[in-house]
Protein backbone atom coordinates (compact mmCIF):
# COMPACT_ATOMS: atom_id res chain seq x y z
CA UNK A 1 0.00 0.00 0.00
CA UNK A 2 3.37 2.53 0.67
CA UNK A 3 3.53 1.96 -3.13
CA UNK A 4 0.15 2.86 -4.08
CA UNK A 5 0.73 5.65 -2.03
CA UNK A 6 3.36 7.19 -3.06
CA UNK A 7 1.77 6.64 -6.77
CA UNK A 8 -1.03 8.60 -6.03
CA UNK A 9 0.51 11.14 -3.66
CA UNK A 10 3.12 11.76 -5.94
CA UNK A 11 0.80 12.07 -9.58
CA UNK A 12 -1.50 14.15 -7.83
CA UNK A 13 1.02 16.54 -6.00
CA UNK A 14 3.02 17.32 -9.24
CA UNK A 15 -0.13 18.13 -11.53
CA UNK A 16 -1.54 20.44 -8.15
CA UNK A 17 1.63 22.31 -8.01
CA UNK A 18 1.88 22.56 -12.11
CA UNK A 19 -1.57 24.03 -11.89
CA UNK A 20 -0.57 26.44 -8.97
CA UNK A 21 2.40 27.68 -10.88
CA UNK A 22 -0.16 28.12 -14.36
CA UNK A 23 -2.18 30.35 -12.00
CA UNK A 24 0.77 32.13 -10.20
CA UNK A 25 2.04 32.95 -13.60
CA UNK A 26 -1.04 33.93 -15.35
CA UNK A 27 -1.73 36.60 -11.96
CA UNK A 28 1.79 37.70 -11.66
CA UNK A 29 1.50 38.46 -15.49
CA UNK A 30 -1.65 40.38 -14.70
CA UNK A 31 -0.50 42.43 -11.33
CA UNK A 32 3.08 43.40 -13.94
CA UNK A 33 1.14 44.90 -16.15
CA UNK A 34 -0.59 46.94 -13.79
CA UNK A 35 2.22 48.29 -12.40
CA UNK A 36 3.85 49.06 -15.24
CA UNK A 37 1.44 52.02 -15.61
CA UNK A 38 3.04 53.44 -12.03
CA UNK A 39 7.27 53.04 -13.85
CA UNK A 40 9.05 56.09 -13.50
CA UNK A 41 6.82 57.99 -10.91
CA UNK A 42 8.71 58.58 -7.17
CA UNK A 43 11.42 56.74 -8.25
CA UNK A 44 9.66 53.40 -9.28
CA UNK A 45 11.94 51.42 -11.04
CA UNK A 46 11.24 48.13 -12.90
CA UNK A 47 13.09 46.03 -9.82
CA UNK A 48 10.45 47.52 -7.62
CA UNK A 49 7.66 46.64 -9.74
CA UNK A 50 8.63 43.17 -9.79
CA UNK A 51 9.24 42.72 -6.11
CA UNK A 52 5.74 44.24 -6.00
CA UNK A 53 4.29 41.61 -8.14
CA UNK A 54 6.18 38.73 -6.11
CA UNK A 55 4.56 39.95 -2.97
CA UNK A 56 1.14 39.74 -4.31
CA UNK A 57 1.59 36.10 -5.47
CA UNK A 58 1.76 35.03 -1.30
CA UNK A 59 -1.76 35.98 -1.57
CA UNK A 60 -2.99 34.50 -4.72
CA UNK A 61 -0.79 31.06 -3.99
CA UNK A 62 -2.91 31.13 -0.72
CA UNK A 63 -6.09 31.81 -2.28
CA UNK A 64 -5.79 29.51 -5.03
CA UNK A 65 -4.44 26.53 -3.93
CA UNK A 66 -7.19 24.36 -2.45
CA UNK A 67 -8.67 25.06 -6.37
CA UNK A 68 -5.26 23.94 -7.86
CA UNK A 69 -5.49 20.68 -5.58
CA UNK A 70 -8.24 20.33 -7.23
CA UNK A 71 -7.96 20.23 -10.53
CA UNK A 72 -3.87 19.17 -10.12
CA UNK A 73 -6.31 15.91 -8.81
CA UNK A 74 -8.68 15.67 -11.39
CA UNK A 75 -5.77 16.03 -13.82
CA UNK A 76 -4.11 13.35 -12.01
CA UNK A 77 -6.90 10.87 -11.55
CA UNK A 78 -8.61 11.28 -14.97
CA UNK A 79 -4.61 10.48 -16.56
CA UNK A 80 -4.48 7.62 -14.24
CA UNK A 81 -8.07 6.01 -15.73
CA UNK A 82 -7.01 6.93 -18.81
CA UNK A 83 -4.07 4.58 -18.81
CA UNK A 84 -5.61 2.00 -17.10
CA UNK A 85 -3.45 2.53 -13.97
CA UNK A 86 -6.31 3.71 -11.67
CA UNK A 87 -8.43 0.45 -13.11
CA UNK A 88 -5.50 -2.34 -11.86
CA UNK A 89 -5.25 -0.59 -8.58
CA UNK A 90 -9.08 -1.12 -8.26
CA UNK A 91 -8.62 -4.60 -9.50
CA UNK A 92 -5.62 -5.14 -7.00
CA UNK A 93 -8.11 -4.09 -4.07
CA UNK A 94 -8.30 -0.30 -3.58
CA UNK A 95 -12.00 0.63 -3.35
CA UNK A 96 -13.63 4.18 -2.60
CA UNK A 97 -13.37 4.23 1.34
CA UNK A 98 -9.51 3.17 0.88
CA UNK A 99 -9.12 5.52 -2.30
CA UNK A 100 -10.83 8.60 -0.06
CA UNK A 101 -8.69 7.42 2.75
CA UNK A 102 -5.33 8.20 0.81
CA UNK A 103 -6.70 11.03 -0.89
CA UNK A 104 -7.56 12.50 2.79
CA UNK A 105 -4.17 12.11 3.73
CA UNK A 106 -2.58 14.17 1.06
CA UNK A 107 -5.56 16.73 1.87
CA UNK A 108 -4.42 17.27 5.10
CA UNK A 109 -0.93 17.75 4.21
CA UNK A 110 -2.07 20.78 1.80
CA UNK A 111 -4.57 21.93 4.91
CA UNK A 112 -1.60 22.46 6.95
CA UNK A 113 0.88 24.21 4.50
CA UNK A 114 -2.35 26.55 3.61
CA UNK A 115 -2.64 27.45 7.06
CA UNK A 116 1.18 28.13 7.09
CA UNK A 117 0.59 30.56 4.11
CA UNK A 118 -1.99 32.09 5.20
CA UNK A 119 -0.81 32.55 9.12
CA UNK A 120 2.62 33.49 8.65
CA UNK A 121 3.44 33.99 4.87
CA UNK A 122 0.51 35.98 4.01
CA UNK A 123 0.49 38.18 6.61
CA UNK A 124 4.01 38.98 6.31
CA UNK A 125 4.13 39.55 2.59
CA UNK A 126 1.21 42.24 2.88
CA UNK A 127 2.63 44.11 5.79
CA UNK A 128 5.84 44.63 3.49
CA UNK A 129 3.99 45.10 0.41
CA UNK A 130 1.96 47.69 2.42
CA UNK A 131 5.60 49.74 2.92
CA UNK A 132 5.94 49.23 0.17
CA UNK A 133 3.05 50.92 -1.82
CA UNK A 134 3.82 53.92 1.15
CA UNK A 135 7.22 54.32 0.07
CA UNK A 136 6.61 55.04 -3.31
CA UNK A 137 3.36 57.09 -3.18
CA UNK A 138 3.05 60.52 -3.08
CA UNK A 139 2.35 61.18 0.36
CA UNK A 140 4.75 59.04 1.50
CA UNK A 141 2.21 57.48 4.05
CA UNK A 142 -0.86 54.93 3.98
CA UNK A 143 -4.43 56.55 4.15
CA UNK A 144 -6.60 55.11 6.19
CA UNK A 145 -9.66 55.93 4.36
CA UNK A 146 -11.84 58.94 4.78
CA UNK A 147 -11.97 59.34 8.07
CA UNK A 148 -8.92 56.55 9.36
CA UNK A 149 -9.50 54.29 11.83
CA UNK A 150 -10.81 54.21 14.88
CA UNK A 151 -9.73 52.42 18.59
CA UNK A 152 -12.01 52.58 21.72
CA UNK A 153 -10.39 51.35 25.16
CA UNK A 154 -12.00 51.66 28.93
CA UNK A 155 -9.44 52.57 31.60
CA UNK A 156 -10.71 52.79 35.34
CA UNK A 157 -9.90 56.45 37.18
CA UNK A 158 -9.59 56.56 41.07
CA UNK A 159 -12.33 58.28 42.51
CA UNK A 160 -13.44 59.15 38.39
CA UNK A 161 -15.28 56.17 37.21
CA UNK A 162 -14.60 54.50 34.38
CA UNK A 163 -13.31 56.77 31.54
CA UNK A 164 -13.76 56.25 27.81
CA UNK A 165 -10.37 56.82 25.22
CA UNK A 166 -11.11 56.89 21.64
CA UNK A 167 -8.21 56.88 19.15
CA UNK A 168 -8.46 58.53 15.51
CA UNK A 169 -5.28 57.13 13.26
CA UNK A 170 -5.27 59.10 9.88
CA UNK A 171 -2.31 56.88 8.19
CA UNK A 172 0.48 54.91 8.62
CA UNK A 173 3.43 55.76 8.16
CA UNK A 174 6.04 52.77 8.46
CA UNK A 175 6.07 49.28 10.77
CA UNK A 176 4.36 50.77 14.62
CA UNK A 177 4.60 54.49 13.18
CA UNK A 178 1.62 56.34 12.53
CA UNK A 179 0.68 59.61 11.28
CA UNK A 180 -2.65 62.36 12.15
CA UNK A 181 -3.43 60.56 15.53
CA UNK A 182 -6.26 62.09 17.80
CA UNK A 183 -6.95 61.14 21.10
CA UNK A 184 -10.04 61.59 22.98
CA UNK A 185 -10.72 61.15 26.47
CA UNK A 186 -14.47 61.22 27.71
CA UNK A 187 -15.51 60.89 31.85
CA UNK A 188 -18.35 58.57 33.03
CA UNK A 189 -20.54 61.01 31.91
CA UNK A 190 -19.90 60.46 28.64
CA UNK A 191 -18.42 64.37 28.20
CA UNK A 192 -15.04 65.31 26.71
CA UNK A 193 -12.42 65.83 29.36
CA UNK A 194 -9.31 65.45 27.42
CA UNK A 195 -7.87 65.85 23.44
CA UNK A 196 -4.53 64.96 22.19
CA UNK A 197 -3.60 65.87 18.54
CA UNK A 198 -0.19 64.29 17.36
CA UNK A 199 1.46 64.52 13.85
CA UNK A 200 3.10 61.24 14.28
CA UNK A 201 2.74 58.43 16.78
CA UNK A 202 5.10 55.41 17.22
CA UNK A 203 3.76 52.35 19.21
CA UNK A 204 5.70 50.33 21.58
CA UNK A 205 5.15 47.55 23.49
CA UNK A 206 4.72 48.39 27.39
CA UNK A 207 7.90 47.92 29.13
CA UNK A 208 8.11 45.34 31.92
CA UNK A 209 8.70 48.12 34.60
CA UNK A 210 6.43 50.88 32.60
CA UNK A 211 3.17 52.17 34.90
CA UNK A 212 0.05 49.64 35.36
CA UNK A 213 -2.54 49.92 32.22
CA UNK A 214 -5.23 47.86 32.08
CA UNK A 215 -5.51 45.91 28.82
CA UNK A 216 -7.83 42.96 27.41
CA UNK A 217 -4.89 40.51 27.45
CA UNK A 218 -2.56 41.68 30.56
CA UNK A 219 -0.19 43.84 28.24
CA UNK A 220 -0.46 47.35 26.80
CA UNK A 221 2.13 50.25 25.11
CA UNK A 222 3.36 53.36 24.87
CA UNK A 223 2.70 55.79 22.48
CA UNK A 224 5.31 58.08 21.48
CA UNK A 225 3.94 61.09 20.17
CA UNK A 226 5.31 64.03 18.66
CA UNK A 227 4.62 67.43 17.18
CA UNK A 228 1.67 67.14 20.26
CA UNK A 229 -1.10 69.57 21.12
CA UNK A 230 -2.57 68.41 24.54
CA UNK A 231 -5.81 69.72 25.35
CA UNK A 232 -7.85 69.82 28.75
CA UNK A 233 -11.47 70.58 29.87
CA UNK A 234 -10.93 71.63 33.52
CA UNK A 235 -14.52 71.70 33.82
CA UNK A 236 -17.75 71.65 32.20
CA UNK A 237 -20.12 73.25 34.32
CA UNK A 238 -18.47 76.65 33.78
CA UNK A 239 -18.94 76.63 29.98
CA UNK A 240 -21.73 78.89 30.33
CA UNK A 241 -22.09 82.76 28.82
CA UNK A 242 -21.81 83.80 32.05
CA UNK A 243 -18.22 82.26 33.13
CA UNK A 244 -16.81 83.20 29.40
CA UNK A 245 -17.96 87.04 29.87
CA UNK A 246 -16.13 86.48 34.07
CA UNK A 247 -13.06 85.50 32.46
CA UNK A 248 -12.87 81.99 33.99
CA UNK A 249 -10.79 79.37 32.36
CA UNK A 250 -12.41 76.28 31.33
CA UNK A 251 -9.76 74.92 28.80
CA UNK A 252 -5.81 74.26 29.21
CA UNK A 253 -4.00 74.19 26.35
CA UNK A 254 -0.67 73.38 25.33
CA UNK A 255 2.11 72.67 22.47
CA UNK A 256 4.61 69.57 23.42
CA UNK A 257 7.28 68.40 21.42
CA UNK A 258 6.62 64.81 22.16
CA UNK A 259 4.39 63.23 25.01
CA UNK A 260 4.49 59.42 26.03
CA UNK A 261 0.80 58.26 26.92
CA UNK A 262 0.50 55.11 27.89
CA UNK A 263 -2.28 52.82 26.73
CA UNK A 264 -4.01 49.64 26.66
CA UNK A 265 -4.38 48.93 23.25
CA UNK A 266 -1.62 46.34 22.32
CA UNK A 267 0.84 47.02 19.31
CA UNK A 268 -1.38 43.99 17.42
CA UNK A 269 -4.35 45.44 18.65
CA UNK A 270 -3.49 48.90 16.68
CA UNK A 271 -1.44 46.98 13.45
CA UNK A 272 -4.46 44.85 13.21
CA UNK A 273 -6.89 48.09 13.27
CA UNK A 274 -4.59 49.61 9.93
CA UNK A 275 -4.57 46.66 7.77
CA UNK A 276 -7.49 44.53 6.02
CA UNK A 277 -9.04 41.63 8.23
CA UNK A 278 -8.37 39.25 4.64
CA UNK A 279 -4.12 39.84 5.60
CA UNK A 280 -4.39 38.73 8.91
CA UNK A 281 -3.01 35.68 10.62
CA UNK A 282 -6.07 34.01 12.74
CA UNK A 283 -4.45 34.49 16.27
CA UNK A 284 -4.30 38.20 15.03
CA UNK A 285 -8.34 38.19 14.20
CA UNK A 286 -8.69 36.77 17.13
CA UNK A 287 -7.12 38.76 19.44
CA UNK A 288 -8.43 42.37 17.70
CA UNK A 289 -12.38 40.40 17.71
CA UNK A 290 -11.88 40.18 21.38
CA UNK A 291 -10.39 43.81 22.10
CA UNK A 292 -13.37 44.69 19.97
CA UNK A 293 -16.43 42.99 21.92
CA UNK A 294 -14.70 43.93 25.33
CA UNK A 295 -15.10 47.70 23.96
CA UNK A 296 -18.48 47.11 22.50
CA UNK A 297 -17.41 47.61 19.07
CA UNK A 298 -19.07 45.86 16.06
CA UNK A 299 -16.50 42.99 15.28
CA UNK A 300 -19.43 40.36 13.46
CA UNK A 301 -16.85 41.61 9.95
CA UNK A 302 -13.55 40.23 11.71
CA UNK A 303 -15.28 37.23 13.54
CA UNK A 304 -16.34 36.06 10.04
CA UNK A 305 -13.00 36.85 8.85
CA UNK A 306 -11.38 34.86 11.72
CA UNK A 307 -13.60 31.50 11.18
CA UNK A 308 -12.85 31.50 7.45
CA UNK A 309 -9.19 31.97 8.00
CA UNK A 310 -10.01 28.80 10.35
CA UNK A 311 -11.28 26.78 8.22
CA UNK A 312 -9.81 27.45 4.80
CA UNK A 313 -6.94 24.77 5.19
CA UNK A 314 -9.57 22.20 5.47
CA UNK A 315 -10.88 23.22 2.04
CA UNK A 316 -8.45 21.28 0.97
CA UNK A 317 -9.89 18.03 2.10
CA UNK A 318 -13.06 19.13 0.50
CA UNK A 319 -11.44 19.84 -3.08
CA UNK A 320 -9.75 16.46 -2.88
CA UNK A 321 -13.00 14.45 -2.13
CA UNK A 322 -14.72 16.39 -5.45
CA UNK A 323 -11.47 14.90 -7.26
CA UNK A 324 -11.82 11.58 -6.83
CA UNK A 325 -15.21 10.97 -8.50
CA UNK A 326 -13.60 12.11 -11.67
CA UNK A 327 -11.09 8.91 -11.33
CA UNK A 328 -14.50 6.69 -12.05
CA UNK A 329 -15.63 8.50 -15.13
CA UNK A 330 -14.79 6.07 -18.39
CA UNK A 331 -12.39 7.36 -20.34
CA UNK A 332 -13.78 8.65 -23.84
CA UNK A 333 -12.63 10.73 -26.39
CA UNK A 334 -12.28 14.50 -25.49
CA UNK A 335 -13.13 13.46 -21.87
CA UNK A 336 -9.88 14.93 -20.49
CA UNK A 337 -10.44 18.34 -21.23
CA UNK A 338 -14.56 18.49 -20.08
CA UNK A 339 -12.67 17.04 -16.60
CA UNK A 340 -10.87 19.49 -16.13
CA UNK A 341 -13.16 22.07 -17.54
CA UNK A 342 -15.96 20.85 -14.57
CA UNK A 343 -13.00 20.98 -12.65
CA UNK A 344 -12.37 24.89 -13.30
CA UNK A 345 -16.32 25.68 -12.91
CA UNK A 346 -16.30 23.62 -9.39
CA UNK A 347 -13.32 26.04 -8.54
CA UNK A 348 -14.83 29.10 -9.25
CA UNK A 349 -18.41 28.58 -7.98
CA UNK A 350 -16.73 27.99 -4.91
CA UNK A 351 -15.13 31.12 -4.83
CA UNK A 352 -17.98 32.75 -5.88
CA UNK A 353 -20.09 31.54 -3.29
CA UNK A 354 -17.03 32.11 -0.48
CA UNK A 355 -17.09 35.36 -1.29
CA UNK A 356 -21.39 35.67 -1.36
CA UNK A 357 -21.58 33.85 2.28
CA UNK A 358 -19.60 36.05 3.98
CA UNK A 359 -21.77 39.05 2.86
CA UNK A 360 -24.89 37.68 3.35
CA UNK A 361 -23.52 36.76 6.49
CA UNK A 362 -23.17 40.38 7.53
CA UNK A 363 -26.34 41.44 5.72
CA UNK A 364 -28.86 38.81 7.39
CA UNK A 365 -26.39 38.84 11.08
CA UNK A 366 -25.93 34.86 10.37
CA UNK A 367 -23.60 33.23 12.96
CA UNK A 368 -20.10 34.33 11.98
CA UNK A 369 -18.99 30.46 12.21
CA UNK A 370 -21.74 29.40 9.77
CA UNK A 371 -21.42 32.46 7.25
CA UNK A 372 -17.85 30.86 7.27
CA UNK A 373 -18.38 27.21 7.16
CA UNK A 374 -21.33 27.12 4.34
CA UNK A 375 -19.58 27.16 1.20
CA UNK A 376 -17.21 24.48 2.71
CA UNK A 377 -19.96 22.22 4.15
CA UNK A 378 -22.12 22.81 0.80
CA UNK A 379 -19.42 21.13 -0.99
CA UNK A 380 -18.41 18.18 1.54
CA UNK A 381 -22.24 17.33 1.06
CA UNK A 382 -21.34 17.35 -2.69
CA UNK A 383 -18.43 15.58 -2.28
CA UNK A 384 -19.86 12.60 -0.05
CA UNK A 385 -23.03 12.84 -2.43
CA UNK A 386 -21.12 11.54 -5.02
CA UNK A 387 -18.81 9.44 -3.01
CA UNK A 388 -22.22 7.96 -1.44
CA UNK A 389 -22.85 7.00 -5.38
CA UNK A 390 -19.53 5.98 -5.76
CA UNK A 391 -19.59 3.26 -3.25
CA UNK A 392 -23.40 2.01 -4.04
CA UNK A 393 -22.80 1.55 -7.86
CA UNK A 394 -19.09 0.95 -8.52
Amino acid sequence: MKTVRRLIYRSVASSATLVALAFAALAFFIDFVEESQDLGKNGYTVLDALWTCLLMQVRHIYDLMPIALLIGGILALSRMAQTSEFTILRTGGLGPWRALQLLAGLGLMAALLVAGIGNWAVPLAEQVLTQQHARFSNQQQLTLGRGGTWLREKREVPSMGTHTITVNVGSALSEGEFGLVRIFEFDARGQLTRRVSARTARVDALPRNGPPVPADDGDGSVWRLKDVTDTRWLSHDHLTQDAALAGVKVIDERKLPTLEWPSGLTPLVVSASVLPPESMSAFALWRYTRHLASNAQAAQRYEIQFWKKSFYPLVCLVMIALALPFAYLHARSGSMSLKIFGGIMLGISFVLINHISSHLGLLQNWQPWLAAAAPSLLYLLLSMSVFAWLVRYQ
